[in-house]
């Protein structure tokens, strides 16, 4: 089944003092790229979540954002002198510079960054949050995922109803082609005639029928009908992979991941090859009928391309 790249999932908890919330939202991206934001005091998973989302995710834009709260007060809090002397001191050269008095309220001195410090080390502080963290953000994942279904869900619904339009106008196109020879071998005889006519000259049925013939060859779009045929019914196929009604695909060839999401850019590239058969039956086929049900067919695909952009 299809999956969107577009949704939002998150997941909290409250465990031994430490509450922890995870909320990742997803958008479109022709690639995966993920942004994490973390306290600063657990940069240091940032790695173990970009792999947690890789595994999960294929593609799109993923904003991972944790947010940790301890309700028990740290074991000790230093402050850094050092920190707080630089502080200090370039307030205090900007104070002239700037042409306003130097006040110094030391509460907001204290919210600086880096200037209280926890005194519970940081390797350990990581060792004590890194399991609910992570727990927390395959959680999300899971909540994230199951949003992206149901979009998917309503994408599928949608892109089926453009491949019956697009069904629907190739099978008339199908029942109409065989006519298009005869249609011109009955206009050009009335042409003939008319201007032998006019000219008193004499045209063999011969001459009349290889002419016939040379269109009938140019203008056949058998093949184009039927390759744009199959790539339908490959694009069906790998919309549904996963649902267990979906046809094998030609070749015995199996989709990418063995079944796993991802397959946005292989229904992109199968509507181009949709789209380039439209294109070539309307401009082979020579005639006003298949021209205006082709018109329908691209209109159709076009749908299609912007829709599968939103597929992982």
């Amino acid at each position: 089944m299809l999956i969107s790249m577009t949704g939002f999932g998150s997941a909290s908890a409250d465990d031994q003092g430490i509450s922890c919330a995870v909320e990742l939202r997803s958008v479109n991206n022709r690639f995966f790229k993920a942004v994490i934001k973390l306290p600063d005091r657990l940069a240091t998973l940032e790695p173990d979540i970009d792999r947690i989302l890789r595994e999960s995710l294929v593609r799109g834009s993923i904003v991972c954002n944790v947010s940790v709260k301890d309700r028990a007060a740290p074991s000790s809090v230093t402050i850094n002198d050092a920190v707080l002397k630089t502080y200090l001191d370039k307030i205090s050269s900007l104070a002239p510079t700037l042409g306003i008095p130097f006040n110094v309220d030391l509460a907001h001195l204290l919210m600086l960054p880096g200037v209280v410090e926890a005194g519970e080390d940081s390797a350990e502080y990581v060792r004590t949050h890194q399991d609910l963290v992570l727990r927390l953000v395959k959680a999300a994942i899971a909540n994230l995922n199951a949003m992206r279904r149901r979009e998917g869900a309503a994408l599928w619904a949608d892109l089926q109803r453009h491949v019956e339009i697009i069904r629907a106008a190739l099978a008339h196109i199908a029942a109409h082609a065989p006519t298009v020879a005869k249609t011109y071998h009955e206009r050009l005889r009335a042409r003939v005639n008319q201007m032998v006519a006019d000219a008193k000259l004499s045209l063999s049925d011969h001459d009349l029928l290889k002419e016939v013939a040379l269109f009938a060859d140019r203008a056949d779009i058998s093949e184009e009908i039927t390759r744009l045929g199959g790539h339908l019914d490959q694009f069906v196929s790998v919309c549904r992979k996963d649902d267990g009604a979906a046809p094998p695909l030609p070749n015995g060839a199996t989709s990418a991941a063995n079944g796993a999401a991802g397959d946005g850019r292989k229904l992109d590239f199968i509507a181009q090859e949709m789209l380039r058969e439209a294109n070539t039956i309307a401009s082979k086929a020579n005639d006003t009928t298949i021209a205006r049900l082709t018109v329908d067919i691209k209109s159709a695909i076009d749908r299609i391309k912007e829709q599968v952009q939103n597929a992982e």
